[in-house]
Formats: C-alpha cells, sequence, structure tokens
C-alpha cells in the first residue's frame, strides 16, 4: 500500500495502488470543454499520464511545464495528460496563460474516476496525489511513480526514459 504525505502530513489514497505490469484502469474524465475524455481516446499511443493536486500550484505548474516540453520533443505517438480536479475553465485558463499547447488537462473533479481507479484520490482534501504513470500502446503500465511527499517533483528523467522505452517496441 502506498504511502504518502501532502504538506508533510499523512493523508488516506483512496482506490486500488496501480503496479509495472498491470492492465492500466479505464477511467473518465473531462477535457477543457467539458467532454469526457477516457484511456481508450488514446489507445495505440504511448500515455505519460500525471496526475497533480492542482495546475495553480508551483510545482504542479513546472511538472506539467517540464513533461509538455519533453514529451513535444517525441513525436505524435505519446499522448501527455495532466490530471488534477480543477475545473475545467481553470485548466483551460491556465493552458492560456502557460502558452501550453501540447498537454491534455483533463479534470476529475465531477466522477474521481481517475483519482479512485490509479490510487491517487487524497480523501482528506479532495484532490489527486502527485503520481506519474506510463502506459504502452497495448494499456500495459510500464511504469509508475507516487511521489512520497505531495509538494516535491516526480522523477522527470526516469518517467521519460520509461516514455522512450515504450516507443521503441
Amino acid at each position: 500500500m502506498v504511502q504518502i504525505t501532502f504538506i508533510n502530513k499523512p493523508v488516506t489514497l483512496v482506490g486500488k495502488e496501480v503496479k509495472v505490469g498491470d492492465r492500466a484502469p479505464e477511467f473518465t474524465v473531462l477535457a477543457n470543454d467539458m467532454s469526457p475524455v477516457s484511456l481508450k481516446d488514446s489507445a495505440g499511443k504511448v500515455r505519460l499520464i500525471a496526475s497533480v493536486p492542482s495546475l495553480d500550484t508551483g510545482v504542479c505548474d513546472a511538472e506539467t511545464r517540464r513533461f509538455n516540453e519533453e514529451v513535444a520533443g517525441l513525436g505524435g505517438d505519446v499522448a501527455f495528460y495532466t490530471v488534477s480536479v480543477d475545473l475545467p475553465f481553470a485548466q483551460k485558463r491556465w493552458c492560456a496563460a502557460a502558452g501550453i499547447e501540447g498537454v491534455h488537462t483533463v479534470s476529475d473533479h465531477r466522477e474521481l474516476s481517475f483519482g479512485e481507479n490509479y490510487g491517487v484520490y487524497m480523501q482528506e482534501n479532495r484532490l489527486l496525489a502527485r503520481a506519474v504513470f506510463v502506459i504502452d500502446r497495448n494499456d500495459t503500465v510500464t511504469y509508475v511513480e507516487y511521489v512520497p511527499e505531495g509538494t516535491s517533483h516526480p522523477n522527470y528523467e526516469a518517467a521519460i526514459d520509461a516514455v522512450k522505452e515504450a516507443l521503441a517496441k
């Protein structure tokens, strides 16, 4: 069972821990235009999915920008999603202000489908824990990082290496 802290306080994660080798759980989240988005919408691509507490924080902002920049150079076979419980309107505003176009910011505010299916829903504050998942073209999870402290950065290099490895298969 994954144990993490958020602002140095232990939190309860709701849902099942996802592990390397698992079939990627399905989810339904909302795009910035309120349309539903699911895992199957990016079928056949390698997926980099970062769950973050809120795009309106420094670490989440920096993380999304960094992954967006890294993924941009990997070609069209990679789909990059940042999932948070921020409202779709706020995510759209953030993307416009940041000048970011490659990332799909998606909201889990309605159903917490992603949060529960990937074991990142923090019960105490109704936010998503910081985690990174890489899913290959066959919907197999090839990389998982549940960041131990929610205000810390993930291991960018390891995640991008996992994306490159999945692309090479």
